[in-house]
């Protein structure tokens, strides 16, 4: 088992009467990449807001660096954010500012590097993500991949060790997902930093996790490493990283087949053959050709090699005028 970077004992947040997370206990491996999947509804984002300390638990422990995040004051709050950074789920970058001024903010807000020195750094994160080039595009002149990217450079400019990924392959076609997995992985091999990506995407977690999490009515069910998760017999766990819809887990949490029933979140007795069986599928199931990073690429280079994979021009939102009305 790695060194732990974040451990988490007991966290538990309601709001109002509805109990989001109760009880999460687990430690997140250092320099790895860690999954957390659940069903929509059951605390994922809520999860990644507690460890920057933008919420407190009503009762629980995050321990960084041998600090208790729910008990630092802002000052000390400010300095465990530092080892922070975030993808957020459409990249959240200003519409008026190009992406070289979208990547440079985190350095000018926070530092005080001068003009020279920014440029540098933007430099190298732009090429770390395969978007040399598009410095002076907006967001509205570039696809969906791109803008992830562009959010990535800037989630990385502060060379922050721990890295945040908030739905990163939401509004992307597989094609574009599947290329930035690579890049996530190259970069974290590369950076050596802690990655903790919240995903509904199996494919994703297929290609890029380390270790998996699963949460599932404001519970963790299983957390391990994904080839032990992949063989889970947990009937929550096996259903969701399957992608079947016959199962415990049903259109919505309320609906749920397993309401106080907690067979579906314990694992079964298996016998010798169904573990082997069990462990050929996930190693067939893992068997992909595997797109290429886009590290050291330009960003027309990068585009180039993701249509010519087949990825789609659906998720590019180019800028266009609005028609005057009478």
């Amino acid at each position: 088992m790695p060194d732990i970077e974040i451990s988490i004992k007991e966290l538990t947040k309601s709001f109002g009467p509805q109990t989001v997370l109760e009880d999460i206990t687990l430690d997140i491996p250092k320099g790895k990449i860690t999954l957390m999947l659940g069903p929509s509804g059951t605390g994922k984002s809520v999860f990644l807001k507690h460890l920057v300390g933008l919420l407190k638990p009503d009762k629980g422990e995050i321990w960084i660096d041998n600090k208790n995040v729910p008990s630092l004051n802002e000052k000390e709050l400010y300095e465990v954010r530092r080892k922070f950074g975030v993808l957020f789920q459409d990249g959240a970058l200003f519409g008026s500012m190009n992406i070289y001024d979208n990547v440079a903010f985190p350095l000018r807000q926070h530092t005080k590097k001068k003009e020279s020195e920014v440029k540098s750094v933007v430099e190298e994160k732009l090429q770390m993500v395969g978007l040399t080039g598009a410095e002076k595009k907006l967001p509205g002149e570039i696809s969906g991949g791109m803008k992830k990217r562009a959010g990535l450079a800037r989630a990385l400019v502060l060379d922050p060790e721990i890295v945040l990924f908030d739905e990163p392959d939401s509004g992307l076609d597989p094609v574009r997902t599947a290329f930035l997995n690579e890049l996530t992985m190259d970069l974290n091999k590369q950076l050596e930093a802690t990655f903790i990506v919240v995903t509904h995407d199996i494919a994703t977690a297929k290609q890029v996790a380390d270790f998996i999490g699963m949460l599932y009515r404001r519970n963790l069910v299983k957390f391990g490493p994904a080839r032990e998760m992949f063989e889970s017999g947990i009937p929550v766990v096996r259903q969701f990283l399957a992608g079947d819809t016959e199962g415990p887990i049903g259109m919505s949490e309320e609906k749920d087949s397993v309401k106080g029933d907690l067979s579906a979140t314990t694992e079964p007795e298996k016998s010798p053959d169904q573990k082997e069986d069990e462990a050929g599928e996930a190693e067939e199931s893992g068997k992909k050709v595997k797109p290429k990073s886009s590290r050291g690429l330009t960003a027309e280079e990068t585009e180039e090699m993701e249509r010519a994979a087949g990825a789609t021009d659906g998720d590019t939102e180019k800028a266009t005028p609005r028609k005057k009305t009478l």
